[in-house]
This record gives structure tokens, C-alpha cells and sequence, in this order.
């Protein structure tokens, strides 16, 4: 049996308390920052400040690297509502909880995600340090924020997935990689529960299956933003070639030495990119 959030009451709660903490702001873009990614959030101008536990019934980030708040600026020129951290069933949160804050940042108005992460690399053309925008994923969780009765009261359980991640969006994420002089992938993203790296027999696996990159988040975001109706566009920092794939055997502390030496061109390429939506 699925344990259900009574997602239309606990919404309807956070909602009134993250707009009374960011007042008449309206952010038209979220962005989600994952593993070693969080230093973009302090080039948000004029920025407001929400710890995920100051609002009601959010779940608090217990990961390393992630700070756990809500940051609502100005990037790009736009109004955004960045997640400096994120949520994840490693963690010991079910997939409605990891969800629920893209459930929130669209009840209050936000209708294009940008959702980024720290990946290992199956696809043996790619390099550490490449960022890789994704063309589709595999949901391998195990998990689907969607299944039970509460997720239908937000929006019809039964949605396409084709084009999950906007081919307009990844158009621009292109042109401005472009622009920038920084090399950009596509590839198929695939998602796992964690917290463990994969086998060198599983990446083997998810090679045969069309996988070119492979973290523990990112699955469950999309799924719940798509369900609403938002546009997605999702990217990755490969921060490590996956495990066995020429020898190598990740480690947290490789990803987050590989985020801080691309951190200047991850923050260039998504304020550029925010800048375009």
C-alpha cells in the first residue's frame, strides 16, 4: 500500500506560506540544483531566502553539498525560484515527497523547470567535466510520484512522457553552450533510487539499454512537472566516467572537485539558458 501526502490541503498550505516569505514576486522559471551545483544560487540578485523546513510540510535536504532552501531572485533577467538542493528517496523520502516541491513551485505560478544534477558517464565518448543535456530518461526507481489516488486531484493520472524534456529548450540550452564556447551533450539520462554507485555489471546493463548518463534524482522531478504540464528541460554535469567504464570507480568527493572546477561554465550556461526561456 502506498502511503499518500494529502497533496490539495499540504499545497494549498505551503503555497500561502512561500509567497507570504517572497511577497508579490512572480517566478517564471524553477531551477533545481543538484549535487556540488549549489554556488549558482548566489548569483540570484535581490534574493529571498526559504529554508525547505520553514515551510509547511516540506521535507528537509539531508545530503551532502545541498544546502536545503528556497532561493527567489532575479537570473538572467528573469524571476526565478531556485531549489539550492533537493529531495531524494536515498534519503528515505517517498517519491511524492521528492515531488512535492515541483507540485509547489507550480501551484504558485512557475510553469518551465530547469532540473540539473552531478551524473556518471556510461557513454564512453563523453569526458568528466561535460555537461550533457537529456533527451529522454529511464525511470529505474522503482517509483512513480504519480501512482496512488491524491497526485489525480492535481492533474489527470494518465499523461504522455513523449518529449518529456522540451526539444524547443534544448534548442536553446545548444545555442547558448554555443554561444559560450562550451561543449554540450545529448543523451538518455537514467535514474535510480541509491545510495549506492552501480555495479560495473549494471552500467554494462544500462549501456545495452541506450543509457548515456546515470544519477539518483532527477526521475521523479520530471515525472511530477510533466504530470502538470510544465516544460523541462533537464542537464547534467558528468562528474565521473560510471562505474568500470575505463576503470573507474566514483566516489562523492570526485564529484564535487569535478563540480568545482566547472563551476564557472555551469553558472554561465544555465544564466544564459534562464536568460533565453
Amino acid at each position: 500500500m502506498i502511503e499518500e501526502l494529502p497533496l490539495v490541503e499540504w499545497l494549498a498550505e505551503s503555497k500561502a506560506s512561500l509567497l507570504g516569505r517572497i511577497g508579490d514576486r512572480k517566478p517564471e522559471v524553477a531551477v533545481i540544483l543538484g549535487s556540488g551545483l549549489g554556488p549558482l544560487a548566489e548569483q540570484i540578485e535581490d534574493a529571498v531566502h526559504v529554508p525547505f523546513g520553514e515551510v509547511p510540510h516540506m521535507r528537509t535536504s539531508t545530503a551532502s553539498g545541498h544546502v536545503g532552501r528556497f532561493v527567489c531572485g532575479r537570473l538572467g533577467g528573469k524571476e526565478v525560484l531556485c531549489m539550492q538542493g533537493r529531495l531524494h528517496g536515498y534519503e528515505g523520502y517517498s517519491a511524492q515527497e521528492v515531488a512535492y516541491p515541483v507540485w509547489l513551485m507550480n501551484a504558485i505560478g512557475v510553469r518551465t523547470l530547469v532540473t540539473t544534477n552531478a551524473a556518471g558517464a556510461i557513454n564512453e565518448g563523453f569526458e568528466v567535466g561535460d555537461f550533457c543535456v537529456m533527451t529522454d530518461h529511464i525511470n529505474f526507481t522503482g517509483r512513480n510520484p504519480v501512482a496512488g489516488v491524491e497526485p489525480d486531484k492535481l492533474a489527470m493520472r494518465f499523461f504522455s512522457m513523449l518529449d518529456c524534456y522540451d526539444p524547443a529548450l534544448r534548442e536553446v540550452a545548444k545555442e547558448v553552450a554555443a554561444r559560450e564556447g562550451i561543449p554540450l551533450r545529448e543523451g538518455v539520462y537514467l535514474g535510480l533510487l541509491g545510495p549506492s554507485f552501480e555495479t560495473a555489471a549494471e552500467i554494462r546493463a544500462f549501456r545495452g539499454w541506450g543509457a548515456d548518463t546515470v544519477a539518483m534524482s532527477v526521475c521523479e522531478e520530471v515525472i511530477a512537472a510533466r504530470h502538470v504540464g510544465m516544460r523541462v528541460l533537464g542537464m547534467s554535469l558528468c562528474s565521473n566516467m560510471a562505474c568500470g567504464v575505463r576503470g573507474a570507480n566514483p566516489s562523492d568527493e570526485e564529484v564535487f572537485e569535478v563540480a568545482r572546477q566547472r563551476e564557472a561554465d555551469f553558472c554561465r550556461l544555465v544564466t544564459g539558458i534562464v536568460e533565453r526561456i
